[in-house]
């Protein structure tokens, strides 16, 4: 048996998967209930890949769990991390980065519809996200799964 007759005995359909980043972004309505829409790629404890497409402003929070990797997929907009006066203008190609615990928001779209393929690592559980004024919002007004 070759490599590749024994590399496909090992690799089973979960192990590898492509995806089309563009489909997967352009497939979410036009409308949400929550500020963002999101839909797993991959979801393993070592990490997970999202695209999330987003509706509305984010206010401040953070992860607790997770450092978070954001690609922008469309659209443009404005974005600060660890403090406002950072703010700066985001499009499509550019990759921001931070740690967990790092406040991080989205104040202006400027061009939509916004979307962003995520890898955060660890796996971010879904009800991690706290915001730094309590009235923003909840975990479940801030993302649902599609």
């Amino acid at each position: 048996m070759g490599v590749k007759g024994f590399k496909n005995l090992m690799a089973d359909k979960q192990s590898y998967q492509r995806f089309h980043l563009n489909q997967v972004a352009q497939s979410f309505p036009d409308t949400a209930e929550t500020m963002l829409l999101d839909t797993y790629l991959t979801d393993e404890a070592a990490a997970s890949a999202r695209v999330f497409r987003v509706y509305r402003e984010t206010p401040p929070h953070y992860h607790a769990g997770c450092d978070e990797y954001l690609y922008v997929l469309s659209g443009r907009g404005t974005f600060w991390m660890n403090d406002p006066s950072n703010a700066g203008e985001f499009a499509p190609g550019d990759l921001l980065f931070f740690k967990r615990t790092i406040v991080h928001a989205l104040p202006k779209i400027l061009e939509g519809p916004v979307a962003f393929l995520s890898f955060d690592t660890p796996r971010r559980d879904p009800k991690d996200v706290i915001f730094v004024n309590p009235e923003d919002g909840t975990p479940e007004s801030f993302v649902r799964g599609r």
